[in-house]
């Protein structure tokens, strides 16, 4: 069980929504002095809570606009076929995120691209990295709401 405590939440909670903080804004942000929130931000480094810091690049800007959720079927389950689909999903740039799913779907992949034709050369590199029973795709219309940061208020805080 992690160990975190209040002050622990609110570093990173302010961290999610800007990673830029130094660490006196964060400190003064927290309620904190600078080197015990200095100690925290690096042990909460260490430990693995923070993985990366990260700019959230504008997609449609950058010419991606085009977001596909991907449903994938296999009859094959055994360790070796996975390895080998795993690292061709890994390979693909598109891929934002890959999950094994429970249910009708085996694996869900949320790719961005350029367009139609963008997907369309992205869908032949897939099938072609190894055998699949069905693939179905689902275009998203418009996205309503996306954030990269945790609910944290939901847990219980010391």
């Amino acid at each position: 069980m992690n160990q975190l405590d209040r002050y622990d939440y609110a570093i990173l909670d302010a961290l999610q929504r800007d990673g830029t903080l130094s660490v006196a804004q964060l400190s003064e942000q927290v309620g904190l002095s600078s080197t015990p929130c200095w100690k925290r931000l690096r042990r909460l480094e260490e430990d693995g809570y923070i993985e990366h810091r990260v700019a959230i690049v504008n997609r449609r800007k950058v010419g991606l606009p085009v977001t596909v959720f991907v449903s994938i079927r296999i009859t094959q389950h055994d360790e070796n076929w996975f390895a080998r689909f795993a690292d061709a999903v890994a390979a693909l740039p598109e891929v934002q995120e890959f999950h094994r799913m429970s249910g009708d779907v085996d694996y869900l992949l949320k790719v961005v691209t350029t367009d139609i034709e963008g997907y369309d050369r992205f869908y032949k590199k897939l099938i072609k990295s190894v055998k699949l029973t069905g693939v179905s795709s689902a275009f998203s219309m418009e996205q309503i709401k996306i954030t990269t940061s945790l609910p944290l208020g939901l847990l219980s805080h010391q």
